[in-house]
């Protein structure tokens, strides 16, 4: 893929999504649905990602950050006028350029690897990523001579209503002989129901010099589903769930209920554990093996579980680490803490970690039992196998002794374990 730059189309606003964040912004499973898109290219080793803004600009590159170029479509004119954008810097290529979608998020590796190298080993001017849909409404279609060959691509806007009727459908994901591509998008015009310079007029350009343009049709058609309202948003992240579910259950995890579960795309989850219906694991989680989580927890970012522990229902636990075989089995609230190993957490156990300011740090060290109810204010340290009586309040700064017996507000030493 030495040779191959990939030209991401991010300036649209979206305008069926009626929000003011950019559609490429909108995150599916976490992520932005255009860093899906990236990731996807660079999992298969392509060096040059140029993406292409246009309104909110900085605000998409702010998200998107560093590792690749960028091109400034100004004017909202159509596809052909975004790849336009990424002239400059693609002058002098004479390699592939791989056209996608920012708004795409369910693209796989696999099928654009098997569309590039059917581009390279068919030496084509094009190739086209297509899907067959019974009901393509809304896809521009693949137009075929009667020998079989594409010939071109219509919008449905411009389609006429034979060529509505046909099922293969354009994804807007392509592959070009970039110096074909290049040296035709000048030529393009407005000439059609939208006034913009369409890319997929290209296709016809090149069949029209007697270039070869052929298709690879993908063998999940959801992949190209792209997001333009609310509502795609929601099956897009419905599909990429049962990706992540069935990932991590391929790997050793029971998932009792991927339906009723939400995993981010980034969580790393061990073999043997059990994750309980309704329970939420944000991207920056990580669950260690032999686990149980749920039912009802939320796993934020920064959340570590140790192999062996158990967060139970209506359990919260943000940039905190959980030792091994420690339990937090009801309704607490765990933010910036270390939990040591064998920890025991009661019911209702909070740490205020945030004092309207700063947030703060609770340790409590291997063996230590928390008892109902206990609110614990940082900063402060619980000592190895210390113990809180229910209900106390664990005062910020008076750090409770191995082996200490406190109870009451504030937690008071009530005796010392022998």
């Amino acid at each position: 893929m030495k040779n191959t730059v990939a030209i991401i189309l991010a300036a649209g606003q979206g305008v069926r999504m009626k929000s003011r964040l950019p559609k490429v912004l909108h995150t599916v499973s976490g992520i932005p649905a255009v860093v899906h898109v990236i990731r996807a290219v660079r999992s298969m080793g392509i060096g040059r990602i140029i993406v292409v803004v246009g309104r909110d600009a900085e605000t998409v590159k702010q998200k998107i950050g560093d590792g690749v170029e960028y091109a400034l479509q100004a004017e909202q004119l159509g596809t052909g006028h975004a790849v336009m954008q990424a002239a400059q810097q693609m002058s002098g290529c004479d390699g592939h350029a791989l056209v996608l979608c920012g708004d795409a998020p369910l693209i796989t590796v696999e099928t654009l690897r098997a569309m590039i190298d059917k581009h390279v080993s068919g030496n084509l001017a094009c190739t086209i990523l297509t899907a067959i849909f019974k009901d393509p409404t809304g896809y521009g279609r693949i137009i075929r001579h009667q020998n079989g060959k594409v010939h071109r691509i219509v919008e449905e806007k411009d389609a006429s209503f034979v060529e509505k009727a046909v099922e293969e459908v354009n994804s807007g994901a392509y592959c070009f002989a970039a110096r074909e591509l290049f040296s035709l998008l000048g030529q393009l015009d407005r000439n059609n129901k939208q006034k913009e310079y369409y890319l997929t007029d290209i296709v016809g350009m090149l069949t029209d010099q007697k270039q070869t343009v052929d298709s690879y049709v993908a063998r999940d058609q959801r992949e190209i589903l792209g997001i333009n309202t609310r509502m795609d948003l929601a099956r897009a992240e419905k599909i990429l769930q049962e990706r992540i579910a069935l990932r991590h259950m391929s790997e050793g995890v029971t998932i009792v209920d991927p339906s009723a579960t939400y995993i981010g795309c980034d969580v790393v989850i061990g073999a043997d554990t059990v994750v309980e219906p309704f329970t939420v694991i944000e991207n920056g989680a990580t669950v260690g093996e032999g686990c149980v989580v749920g039912p009802f927890a939320h796993l934020r970012n920064g959340a570590v579980l140790a192999p062996g522990a158990e967060i139970g229902n209506f359990v919260e636990v943000k940039k905190s680490k959980i030792g091994t075989r420690s339990k937090a089995k009801h309704l607490s609230y765990i933010g910036d803490a270390i939990i040591g190993e064998r920890v025991n957490i009661g019911a209702g156990t909070i740490t205020a970690n945030y004092d309207g300011r700063n947030k703060h740090q609770t340790v409590i060290e291997d063996g230590a039992s928390i008892g109902s109810n206990t609110t614990i204010v940082a900063p402060v340290t619980i000592g190895r196998g210390a113990v809180t009586g229910a209900g106390a309040v664990v005062t910020r700064n008076h750090n409770v002794p191995a082996n200490a017996v406190v109870a009451g507000v504030p937690a008071k030493i009530i005796k010392m374990k022998e």
